[in-house]
């Protein structure tokens, strides 16, 4: 039985993501979002979400860019204290030792480090309440070459990414399944870890 609870933002796991920004000759700043995600697969698309009173907000704002990065769970310091810290008052690039990582089509740096980075040019702004939503038309997405297999496939479980849920993050690295294992059959498997799976809903299907 549920209990049914006030509305609020209880929608979890989300992703703990460091974004980075640049205006002008101003030094480039980070904030931590979680309040991100894809919103269209063509073009393809992103948003975050900033209250109009952190200092990453009318950077964005006027610059019209921002880089999504991605960070692996061993940087889950600098991407709490890039949260909690206002680029108003320290360079968190060089309080957190991070490195700036050139984009190919942004001005705004990605950080290097970070698994992968995500361009985004906004075409949007809306005004939600205590927030505004930034909606990014996705330009480039620049992912480590040790997380890209000799054909070319993304694996992205093996950059160990940062979930956040409720004031407290986890490591994402159990594999529990791909889009489609419900459906799938044997002889369409190809890959180990899917064939595992499948395997797995067989014997659901027993029960």
């Amino acid at each position: 039985m549920k209990k049914q609870l006030k509305p609020s933002t209880m929608l979890a796991p989300v992703p703990a993501c460091m974004v980075s920004c640049k205006r002008g000759d101003e030094p480039a700043n980070i904030i931590t979002i979680a309040w991100t995600g894809i919103c269209n697969s063509d073009p393809a698309m992103a948003y975050i979400s900033v209250r109009k009173s952190r200092y990453s907000h009318s950077i964005i704002k006027e610059s019209g860019e921002f880089v999504i990065n991605m960070p692996s769970s061993k940087m889950v310091w600098e991407t709490d204290w890039c949260g909690v810290k206002s680029g108003r008052d320290v360079d968190k690039f060089k309080k957190c030792k991070l490195k700036e990582e050139p984009s190919n089509v942004v001005s705004a740096p990605g950080i290097k480090g970070c698994p992968v980075s995500i361009e985004c040019k906004v075409v949007n702004i809306i005004e939600l309440g205590s927030h505004d939503m930034f909606l990014g038309e996705i330009v480039s997405v620049n992912v480590d070459e040790c997380i890209i297999d000799d054909k070319g496939a993304v694996h992205i479980e093996d950059a160990n990414l940062i979930a956040y849920s409720h004031g407290d993050y986890y490591g994402m690295t159990k594999y529990l399944g791909f889009h489609g294992c419900s459906v799938a059959k044997k002889q369409n498997v190809k890959r180990g870890k899917a064939k595992a799976a499948v395997k797995q809903n067989e014997q659901r299907k027993k029960k």
